[in-house]
């Protein structure tokens, strides 16, 4: 199998260097053949190539198996017609990688954000490629404009193909899982495109008898997580809607940093750390490996569920229940986490217990 890696911006090179490791690890534990091949994007491709994104390595990155693409610090960016280009929405744009996959669960031994007894096991299937992001919805030009300098509007695009595939998508992972998808919508508001996102769903739930399909309006969602998390399993949504809401199930968990997060379409999968770059901390060995390490576990669970290659879920499997491991001692955390590890530390942690059993709490 043939992975690119793209380091990014801030903390990137540091924790896509830790999650190399741990794959370098359980590659030669399982065999997986994986063959690595590293370039530049960020802030260091637009000092050496005037622009943060090539147009040359995004066409060439489909030719892989994988993606690993470290976070990115948008904000210290120039303007796109100065070479700074959103990284993220040109991969899920331009490789069609509509499915972004967002587990959030709580861990015994890891402090939540949530009412004491509470427990959270779900899935947010969000829609990656259209809904209110500008850089989206258009072939030529931005979703968003400015008729006078007082007066801004942006634009919202849903397809009936859009919200059908990304249905499919979370009924098939619900059918693996405990059987229900949550439609997350605002269609009291937004009556022709959060009603069409509606029938799509529908349309897909008839061919999964077996999986119940709930409606919910999506401020009352947000309280629902907050207060029984438990009743949810596969949340599905479009592109604003899941943003925000993976966000919040990611801290009363336990923390962003913990959350591991996939963009996916049915041919191509890039494993993506859910939170940002902070470069404050960048290069002070201090920064939480562990959602870029999971999401690479995803990547691999998607590899083969993808072309068949049990090895590959059996690796995925080791380097869960590595990082479960190291979680359940605080003294084998990272700083944020409320441990005393840095970066590298953690990460021999880690992959001092791949093939071990996770410890009990």
């Amino acid at each position: 199998m043939r992975l690119i890696s793209l380091a990014g911006d801030g903390i990137g090179p540091e924790i896509v260097a830790s999650t190399l490791r741990v794959l370098e690890a359980v590659d030669a534990r399982h065999d997986l053949a994986l063959a690595i091949d590293h370039d530049e994007i960020g802030l260091a491709s637009l000092e050496r190539h005037g622009t943060t994104l090539r147009d040359e390595l995004l066409e060439r990155a489909r030719t892989y198996d994988g993606i690993i693409l470290g976070p990115q610090s948008n904000a210290s960016y120039p303007p796109p017609e100065q070479g700074g280009r959103n990284i993220t929405a040109a991969f899920r744009s331009r490789l069609d990688l509509f499915a972004n996959v967002r587990p959030a669960r709580t861990r015994p031994a890891v402090p939540t954000r949530m009412a004491p007894g509470r427990t959270m096991d779900l899935v947010i299937m969000r829609e990656a490629t259209e809904g209110f992001y500008a850089d989206r919805n258009m072939t030529r030009g931005s979703g968003e404009m400015m008729p006078s300098p007082d007066m801004a509007l942006a634009m919202r695009k849903i397809t009936r193909h859009g919200c059908e595939r990304i249905a499919r998508q979370a009924f098939e992972l619900a059918a693996r899982r405990r059987r229900k998808v949550t439609a997350i919508h605002k269609a009291n508001c937004f009556l022709m495109t959060c009603g069409l996102f509606l029938e799509a769903c529908r349309a897909v739930a008839r061919d999964f008898p077996e999986v119940e399909l709930e409606e919910m309006i999506v401020d009352a969602a947000a309280a629902h997580l907050v207060r029984e998390p438990e009743r949810f399993d596969v949340l599905c949504a479009t592109n604003l809607f899941g943003d925000i809401l993976s966000d919040l199930v990611s801290e009363l968990s336990g923390s962003i940093g913990l959350a591991g997060s996939i963009n996916a379409s049915n041919t191509l999968c890039c494993a993506q750390a859910q939170h940002g770059s902070p470069p404050d901390i960048q290069g002070q060995d201090i920064a939480n490996p562990t959602s870029m390490i999971l999401s690479c576990a995803m990547l691999l669970d998607w590899l083969a569920r993808c072309h068949g290659k049990p090895a590959m879920r059996e690796a995925a499997t080791t380097i869960e229940a590595a990082v479960e491991t190291a979680l359940a001692d605080p003294a084998t955390r990272t700083r944020d986490l409320g441990g005393a590890l840095g970066t590298r530390a953690f990460t021999d942690t880690v992959i001092a217990a791949l093939g071990e059993r996770p410890a009990r709490s």
